[in-house]
């Protein structure tokens, strides 16, 4: 039988207009302490963040998940939050903050298959 992973979970949501409090869910990050496991996957719908702000900037947004995406993969690149260990990247990534990109509270889970989990949990709650 095959050990069982706890792990924890954001949901990485763009928030066009903050005032407004409305979002659209935008991607997952998924971390493992035991298995050294990170990863982030993403999808930016750019019509549904159109009808929630015309005015948005979502070109912006596609270059900070790029670096949102170069931190949680701790690329060269991806400055000195990059450089950080695993957990410590993942704490960063999910601290509060009342900005355009935000995730939710972590979440936790056991899985047998971290990467099976990521991708279902990338289907359900953002696709």
């Amino acid at each position: 039988m095959q050990d069982s992973h706890l792990y924890e979970y954001a949901v990485i949501r763009v928030v066009p207009r903050v005032e407004r409090e409305e979002f659209l869910n935008i991607g997952i990050i998924l971390f493992c302490k035991r298995a050294k496991f990170i990863k982030v996957l993403h999808h930016i719908n750019d019509a549904k963040i159109e009808a929630l702000s015309d005015d948005f900037d979502i070109e912006q947004l596609h270059c900070n998940v790029t670096a949102l995406e170069k931190i949680v993969n701790g690329t060269k690149d991806g400055g000195p939050i990059g450089e950080m260990d695993i957990p410590e990247r993942f704490r960063w990534l999910t601290a509060i903050r009342s900005s355009a990109i935000q995730t939710s509270r972590p979440h936790t889970g056991l899985s047998q298959d971290l990467e099976k989990t990521i991708q279902r949990l990338f289907e359900e709650l953002v696709l």
